[in-house]
Order: structure tokens, then sequence, then C-alpha cells
């Protein structure tokens, strides 16, 4: 397996130019299937789980074409209506096929999706959702079955702003004739994009004054052309890079709106922090970082996606800072391998406690999942000698080309591949 070998200790200096968001372009691939038109994806990473997606759209039937960051779909033989375990297995995104299948023929068999192991993430609201629209759901050998024989349109209250399933069940209302309503839906950045996208295809998807989406669904859809937005997590690490390592550091190409809190709480830690309709820079002013307090949250609040990245640089802060997981359970296990680097952390069930450090010490350390180990290549532009992250597949689900943008940025920083 692939790894990083990572020699710290230099101020990372520089413009990063940022491209699709990875959470953006996933559902939106999918819905590629609620149509039989042509449909051009613009500004696609190309990250493992884009090409685990190309393997699904294919086996269900799609013709795909990507080059140089435009995706192209097209019609090709008859949609399946069950997808293969061992495509599902690599990421949890893969459930996004439901809304679709279930609209257009009203079954789809999934097995339970894989990921990154941060915890159970149920589909259950998905599944709720599914029901209130008609659909029978049953969860049998490691499949979950939807059939119906007609969906119906519906009022539906999600119990927590799942991005999921606010974007599943907007796909499958797409093509349910008459009027639903979905209340207490994801506000995240991603979720508008893909909104975008589906009324590219003709959806007909509006926001009423409190706040609830509003579907009148079609018989069909047509053809979609977008451009995928920028990603926001991809921004937020490389800020946080410049700060970790007290760099000069400009991302280009982003949305600063996008991670204004993130921000917020970088100017409290100390840092000066300049933004633009499409830029923000990191200026190398911070002698001593002050502690945080952050707690994940739906959007607006603190992504949890950042909080790996942010935990990184909370342990070399002058203080004691706490960081409360309240999104997903189980998404500290970078936290020990932070501790292997010289970090001083304690976690009381969803919270960490965290006594900051000079500077972190180099070490071999393993990713366990996607975020986290972007918080150990953090760790390792730090820490002065040479560190290495293993398992480093788990970031290459989410981050485009890392180790050449910080390269680009003066980071030493080499991907290898040992004798296997």
């Amino acid at each position: 397996m692939d790894k990083f070998i990572i020699h710290g200790g230099r101020k990372l200096k520089g413009t990063v130019e940022i491209g699709g968001s990875k959470n953006a372009a996933l559902p939106i691939l999918m819905a590629t299937l609620l149509t039989d038109e042509t449909c051009i994806i613009n500004r696609v990473p190309d990250l493992r789980d884009i090409r685990t997606t190309i393997k699904i759209l294919q086996e269900l039937g799609k013709k795909v074409e990507y080059d140089a960051g435009t995706l192209t779909v097209k019609a090709g033989r008859k949609l399946k209506t069950e997808v293969p375990y061992d495509l599902v297995k690599q990421m949890r995104a893969s459930f996004w096929v439901a809304g679709p299948l279930l609209a257009r023929f009203k079954k789809a068999v999934i097995p339970l999706p894989g990921g990154c192991a941060i915890g159970v993430r149920p589909v259950d609201i998905h599944l709720k959702g599914f029901e209130k629209l008609g659909a029978k759901a049953l969860v049998q050998n490691g499949n979950v079955i939807l059939k119906t024989r007609k969906l119906n349109p519906a009022k539906i209250i999600l119990s927590f702003p799942s991005v999921g399933a606010t974007q599943n069940l907007l796909m499958c209302a797409c093509l349910i004739k008459g009027k639903t309503v979905l209340e207490n839906v994801a506000r995240e950045p991603e979720v508008s994009d893909f909104i975008k996208a589906l009324k590219s295809m003709g959806a007909d998807i509006t926001e009423d004054a409190k706040g609830r989406l509003i579907i009148e669904g079609k018989s069909e859809l047509g053809a979609m052309e977008h451009t995928v937005s920028p990603d926001r997590i991809q921004t937020g690490t490389y800020i946080i890079a410049g700060a970790i390592t007290r760099g000069d550091v400009t991302v280009k190409d982003c949305q600063p709106e996008d991670n204004e809190i993130l921000l917020d709480y970088l100017k409290e830690a100390g840092f000066d922090i300049q933004t633009g309709a499409d830029f923000i820079r990191i200026k190398p002013k911070c002698k001593k970082i002050k502690p945080v307090n952050i707690k994940t949250a739906p959007f607006p609040g603190f992504a949890t996606d950042l909080q790996a990245p942010f935990m990184a640089l909370m342990c070399l802060c002058s203080g004691q800072s706490e960081i409360s997981e309240d999104i997903f359970e189980n998404r500290f296990m970078h936290a020990p391998e932070l501790v292997r680097m010289g970090a001083n952390i304690m976690i009381e069930r969803n919270t960490a406690k965290i006594t900051g450090v000079k500077n972190f010490s180099p070490a071999v350390v393993m990713s366990s999942d996607l975020r986290g180990g972007a918080a150990l290549v953090l760790a390792g532009l730090c820490a002065k000698g040479v560190s290495e992250v293993e398992r480093i597949y788990h970031i290459d689900r989410g981050y485009e080309r890392l180790e050449e943008n910080l390269t680009q940025l003066g980071a030493k920083i080499k991907r290898v591949n040992p004798v296997k």
C-alpha cells in the first residue's frame, strides 16, 4: 500500500487552487440515474470515490466518459436495480442510488454501505423517508430492499438534517407527481449545489419562508449540464496547513463564505486571515496559537469533516482546548495516532480534551479514515524529522493531488509504494 514520507519543519508558502467538491460531485453523479438524457458535469475531482461511483453507474447500465475533469454520462443498456456489494462496501455515498432507482423502477436492492470507519452512521432516516413516500423497506441478509407499486407525494420531517437523506429524498421526490415537502433538511453548500444540478435537469424545487423544500414532481427529467462547486473541506484543510506550519498560504478558486465559521475560529486562535470574492489567505503573524473550543454541527456550524485537521492545530495551542464531536460517534480514531506524535489528548465520550505541546515528534502513523489521515499529514508537516503516514488510500478518497499541492507550497512530501 502507498504511504507518505514527510520531512517536516518547513513553513508553507504560496498559492493552491481548489478543485471541485467531492461531497457535491458524488450525489450529482448519482442523479444522472434519474434520466436517460446526456448529463455533462464539469470540475469533477479525480478521486478514488469518484472512480468508484463511475464503476457503480457503469455496473447499473450507464455509459460514462471522464476526461480532464469533465464527466459525461449517457444512456446505455437497460438500468439494473441492484448494486453489487464489492462496489457499495467501498463508500457510503453508494446508498444514493436508492432514490433514483426507487423513483424510476419502484424497486432497489442496495447492500448496506461502507466507507470510513467513523461510526455506525445508519440509513434509517433515508428509509423512514422512503416509507413516507409509499415504499416498503426491508433489511435482509445485509441488503436494503426497497419496493412499491406506487409512490405518493408526502410531507416528511427529517429527525436530523442529514445531508445524504435530504439528497436521496430529493431525487426520489423529483419523479413523484404532486407536491412533496421536506422539512428540517440539510443546509450544507453541497446540498445547494446539488439542487442547482437537479434544476438544470428540469426539476421543480423551491424553498418556502420556513426553510422547507417544496418539490413538484414530474414524470421525467431531462439532460444536465453543471459545474461542481469548490471543495470547502479541501479549502479548510489547506488553510489549516498554512496555520499549523506558521506559513503564508493563499487558497484560490474557493468560496470563503462556505468556511466562515472556520475562519472565525482561526481568527480567535490568533491568525491573520484575508478574504476576497474567491480566495482566502492566512498570514504568518501568529506567535502563539490560542486555545479554541469547538463543537461540530450541521452547516452553518463547524464541519465534522474539519474536526480532525483542526484538532491537529489545537495540539500546538498554548493552553487547553476542547473539541466535541456531535455529528458522528467514534470520530476520534486519529487522536491515538496524534498522541504517538507527541500530542496530549484525553478522550471522554464525544469530547477530546487537548493540552497544547510545543511541537509534534516524527513517527510512523496510520490513517484510519479520510479526514483523520489528513490530520496526520498536517502533524507530519510540523514535526522536525521524518514521519510516515500509512494507509493513505483513505486520504485518496477525498484529496486530489494532495502531495503535489503541498510540494508546490514548499513541503517535502512524497508518495512511496513499498515492495508488496
